[in-house]
């Protein structure tokens, strides 16, 4: 059991991993901050709305795949 919650949570990172180095650069970075407020006006479309959901959806995945990891490792 704990080798599949460990092969599981490998795919998921390395799946997270690429998914968020799939994604286009925002361009601002803390710039935002001092009035480049186009970073939060901008709205996702397309291939950039479903790699950021495919992101949360990784992050959550693998946060869950952690506690079970540590749960069964307890």
């Amino acid at each position: 059991m704990r080798t599949l919650l460990f092969i599981i949570q490998f795919v998921i990172s390395i799946a997270l991993i690429v998914v968020v180095t799939a994604q286009s650069s925002k361009g601002e970075g803390l710039g935002s901050i001092g009035g480049g407020a186009q970073l939060f006006f901008a709205a996702n479309k397309g291939l950039e709305a479903f790699l950021n959901k495919v992101t949360v959806w990784l992050a959550v995945a693998f946060m869950l795949s952690s506690i079970a990891v540590t749960l069964v490792n307890y």
